[in-house]
């Protein structure tokens, strides 16, 4: 027989059988995504990576029996694989019907903890169609029972045919990645979301991922015991910057709204705009009213801190005083499993409830996961809260004015105080045109994402304002405290050049010194009613947010382990670290090997002889910088949190928090609580304040043409408050 005969003959008898039961996979494989999981698959091109990415991994997997020394052993693996393969499939179609999310390695690993998961009533959740999952594996079974009695001995060159499948899937693999990475860059590195790896690469490719990751936490968390909580107490002693007299305290009791201003930059404060009109318009007027109030404590030097998990590093920061992970996101990397001290556990012991509002799936950034961990009692996501259509939503989520409209329904049955988390996406990148939304004549530029990116910030500032007029017209406004803070940088370093003009730059100058200055964001603490607010100059960033909101609502967090410092503290440092270690103070910027004079932008080590006090000073920044960020590590990799419990706090358990129902599970509790409950609702004598919600969003009946006389009405009222507040 020749070399040819024996290849053809080995191609027959091995691949045949081999094929059959990859193709059979991956067809059922693609049914189950398009029936079983809400994959949020648009267009023809993610549908095209759907159908393909289970090939490469069923293909590799069933491919790893073809090493077997002959025909019968070969089958039989390929019959286990298969087995297993399906049984992962179902496992996971069961839990996503459940949870609306895939298991992870843990959750595989301990079975108890997977059956608890799944709960006593598992065997409800199956479907009759359930069979067809198993069909395909009957089938091959099938087809191996009719073969095995003549199977024969492979030729000698089975186990280059066996390599070579091995490798021919990897490389459909990589083109896969390739592929996916098109549509969503740095999507393994960032890690939105688990439903973005199955979308893109498929339900074994997120198992190994999961796999992976979950052994690089486990690895240092194994390694680290409660005596790496000595040097993170020492830092968190020395480091602690006493709370200011004047301030501690004034917003005592009161709620607490955090608004995420999702890509808001602070150069759009106070900033003005020709229109084509020739009329001068300001970008975002109430945003720049509640900067300028006599009730705020505005930041003029506020940075954000985020990197890769972007969205969710903010939220971290925000919440915990502790960074990111310099590489993807601690949210999806450590975030569900970590223990936390977070703002909304903090101040449960005082009495609060706690809730986040976002229109967008709970499972992006593992937020489902995530919230539980720092103690959030209610979620309201788009699976279960909010109404979503072609027309009133985004890539992200749902428009930010019918966002806040459709919230104050769960807000109002909140137990007060609270503390709450909105979380806006209409001024998202990449600022999509909407003509339905399109309120201010958008810049001509080059580049369509700059002039898209006012017209979308305009709208947010838009729908901002209406949320603040109802939380005054229904009686919230003047018991709540409002933080309000832009997540991070809308526009990238690489088209700031094209933006340096509309902001009052020269783009032949910009470098990098004027990259790191941009990097402010808003940051405004709006407490109505106290009169003593004003613009402050001082250096921070996001990881100062939880100790400054904590202590103007009175409460002393000298115990609490937090890295940032009170932003109105007299004995604060004023240095600011970003997680790629550049440092940013009152005096200088460091970045890289380049330090820059704060004001002037003037490179020091380029105009000066560096002497060798200058070199001191501006090593120990970078020290200081440094420090903070280690400990911050120390933290979140080892899980350090759990060998300490500051006084007065209870830990979170999570056993006893759901959000598969937030909406019912509120409205549960607010029965519960019947004639004691201190809700708005309550208040009102149960009738809603919904109604009284006023919004001039196109998408709604009624309001395909912006109501003229709203917006002048709120023109009227802002000025009245402008001429009050100059008197």
């Amino acid at each position: 027989m020749s070399l040819f005969q024996k290849i053809k003959e080995t191609i027959r008898e091995n691949f045949g059988f081999l094929s059959i039961a990859v193709v059979l996979f991956w067809l059922k494989t693609y049914l189950a995504y398009n029936i079983e999981f809400s994959l949020g698959v648009e267009g023809v091109y993610q549908h095209f990576l759907l159908l393909i990415n289970p090939i490469a991994s069923t293909l590799f997997i069933f491919g790893l029996s073809l090493f077997f020394s002959n025909s019968k052993s070969r089958y039989r693996a390929l019959l286990v694989l298969y087995f297993l393969n399906s049984l992962l499939l179902f496992s996971n179609i069961l839990y996503y019907r459940e949870f609306s999310d895939f298991i992870t390695v843990k959750t595989i690993m301990g079975s108890s903890a997977m059956m608890n998961g799944l709960g006593p009533g598992v065997f409800e959740m199956f479907s009759w169609h359930d069979i067809f999952y198993w069909v395909d594996f009957f089938a091959v079974t099938y087809l191996y029972r009719k073969k095995r009695s003549i199977l024969t001995q492979e030729p000698q060159i089975k186990k280059r045919l066996a390599v070579g499948t091995l490798v021919t899937a990897l490389l459909i693999f990589f083109a896969n990645l390739s592929l996916a990475e098109i549509d969503r860059p740095q999507l393994l590195t960032r890690t939105f979301d688990r439903n973005y790896i199955v979308k893109y690469l498929g339900v074994n490719v997120y198992t190994l991922y999961d796999g992976v990751q979950t052994a690089k936490a486990n690895s240092v968390r194994a390694s680290a015991d409660s005596s790496d909580m000595a040097p993170v107490l020492d830092y968190v002693d020395s480091h602690f910057a006493s709370p200011n007299p004047d301030t501690f305290g004034q917003a005592e009791g009161r709620n607490v709204v955090y608004i995420h201003l999702e890509s808001m930059q602070q150069f759009l404060i106070d900033l003005e705009m020709r229109e084509e009109s020739g009329e001068v318009s300001a970008v975002t007027p109430f945003l720049n009213e509640l900067y300028h109030s006599a009730d705020s404590y505005s930041f003029s030097n506020f940075f954000h801190q985020t990197a890769q998990g972007k969205t969710s590093d903010a939220e971290l920061l925000l919440d915990n005083s502790l960074f990111g992970l310099p590489q993807g996101s601690a949210f999806t990397q450590l975030g569900s499993d970590n223990t936390f001290q977070a703002g909304p556990q903090i101040l449960k012991s005082l009495g609060y409830s706690s809730a986040v509002f976002h229109g967008n799936v709970g499972s992006f950034w593992d937020r489902d996961n995530v919230y539980k961990s720092m103690g959030y009692d209610y979620f309201f996501s788009s699976e279960t809260s909010y109404t979503l259509t072609p027309e009133n939503s985004l890539e992200y989520g749902l428009k930010d004015k019918l966002f806040f409209q459709e919230s104050v329904q769960y807000l109002e049955q909140m137990e007060q105080p609270f503390y709450s988390k909105f979380i806006t996406v209409s001024n998202h990148f990449p600022f999509p045109a909407d003509e339905m939304n399109t309120v201010f004549d958008i810049p001509d530029t080059s580049d369509d994402t700059i002039n898209g990116y006012f017209n979308t910030v305009h709208y947010a500032d838009e729908a901002l304002a209406e949320f603040f007029q109802y939380m005054k017209d229904s009686g919230l406004y003047d018991n709540t405290v409002f933080v309000l803070y832009g997540d991070h940088f809308g526009i990238s370093n690489s088209r700031n050049r094209t933006l340096a003009p509309l902001i009052g730059r020269n783009p032949n100058l910009w470098g990098d010194y004027h990259n790191a200055m941009v990097q402010r964001v808003p940051f405004i603490v709006h407490v109505p009613g106290i009169g003593t607010g004003g613009i402050n100059d001082t250096y921070g960033g996001q990881v100062d947010v939880l100790p400054t909101v904590l202590h103007l609502l009175g409460i002393d967090t000298k115990s609490h382990i937090q890295v940032g410092q009170d932003l109105l503290s007299k004995e604060r440092d004023d240095v600011v670290v970003f997680r790629n270690g550049n440092v940013i103070t009152p005096e200088y910027v460091s970045l890289g090997t380049n330090v820059y004079e704060t004001v002037t932008g003037r490179n020091i080590f380029v105009d000066e002889e560096l002497t060798p006090e200058l070199y001191n000073e501006i090593a120990a920044i970078r020290e200081a910088g440094q420090q903070q960020l280690y400990i911050s590590d120390q933290i979140l990799n080892g899980d350090l949190l759990r060998f300490y419990t500051p006084a007065n706090f209870e830990r979170v358990d999570k056993s006893q928090i759901s959000y598969l129902n937030s909406p019912a599970q509120l409205q549960a509790d607010l029965a519960e609580m019947g004639i004691k409950s201190t809700s708005l609702i309550s208040e009102k004598d149960n009738v809603s304040t919904v109604p009284l919600y006023q919004t001039d969003a196109p998408e709604l009946p009624g309001n395909q043409l912006v109501d003229e006389p709203l917006a002048e009405s709120r023109e009227n009222e802002a000025a009245a408050e402008d001429t009050k507040q100059q008197n």
